[in-house]
């Protein structure tokens, strides 16, 4: 799966939360509504070249969907950043939090037991 740019991702988020859209419905949603009409539409274009999104047309309106769920790029690019970064070992990750201290002891609780969970299967 192709990574997405900035400006790609905050657009296809906009559609996996709408599910179907019109290019004005994109525009009203980002945070500058000043983007121009044809920006958005190249764009989405891009993501349609990409296998992100399809469209239907109305005549000469076309309404876009997303073709690949948030979840199944989330999933990928996770995949990607965790093997790039921690060498897909779950025990660098880990050890990467707690060096962090980034878990809270309510969340370290509930790893714990999810793992104690895992260990019993």
């Amino acid at each position: 799966m192709v990574q997405l740019t900035k400006v790609e991702e905050e657009i296809m988020q906009i559609i996996w939360d709408k599910g179907k859209c019109l290019v004005s419905d994109i525009i009203a949603a980002l945070e500058n509504p000043d983007t121009p009409h044809s920006t958005i539409s190249s764009v989405v274009r891009i993501l349609e070249k990409k296998g992100f999104v399809a469209h239907k047309a109305y005549g000469r309106t076309y309404e876009y969907f997303p073709t690949i769920s948030k979840e199944a790029y989330a999933q990928k690019g996770f995949k990607s950043w965790f093997a790039s970064y921690f060498d897909s070992s779950p025990a660098q990750l880990a050890s990467f939090f707690v060096k962090e201290k980034a878990l809270k002891p309510k969340e370290i609780d509930e790893l714990l037991k999810q793992l104690e969970q895992l260990k019993k299967k």
